[in-house]
């Protein structure tokens, strides 16, 4: 069978026993259709980039399953129709990783943001200085501040009072 990974998000107003409740509901759909949950991980509150029927924050919950697809479908289609669900994220996946999510992990298990080429000590690279002429499709020196760049504009519009463009 094909193994999915699944991340919902709940409103924030539901207690934490009822947020996991809806984990184990929705397992037992998954069940009751023919597939298994491997494993499923509540990951609690948490703050949300951007509001989503004007709550802030959400309860999120994961799931790894190996289920047939119609018992994934049936358990999305459950999930969108119930009101305390507000997202549900479906991924189909290969295998599935061992241990803990990045999410439940301790910060300092967490490996280092280098191997990624985000933060950290790495090399830096030099940045040109402003208005630099490296780009060869930005022709060198662009004025900048303070420059003469548009002194003359209205010297002489006051004379033909042509249409403004």
């Amino acid at each position: 069978m094909p193994l999915y990974e699944h991340v919902f998000i709940a409103r924030q107003d539901l207690s934490n026993t009822q947020a996991e409740g809806l984990v184990e509901h929705f397992t037992a759909v998954l069940t009751d259709n023919g597939g298994k949950v491997v494993e499923s991980e509540y990951w609690g509150v948490k703050t949300m980039a951007y509001k989503i029927n004007k709550n802030r924050k959400g309860h999120y919950a994961f799931l790894k399953s190996d289920a047939p697809s119609a018992a994934v479908q049936e358990m999305e289609r459950l999930m969108r129709l119930h009101d305390d669900v507000m997202r549900v994220l479906t991924i189909k996946v290969d295998a599935h990783g061992e241990g803990p999510s990045v999410q439940m992990q301790k910060r300092d298990e967490r490996s280092d943001r280098d191997d990624r080429g985000g933060f950290g000590g790495g090399e830096r690279r030099e940045r040109p200085a402003f208005g630099g002429g490296d780009r060869p499709d930005r022709g060198g020196d662009r004025g900048g501040f303070g420059g003469d760049r548009g002194a003359d504009r209205g010297a002489d519009r006051g004379a033909d009072r042509g249409p403004r463009r």
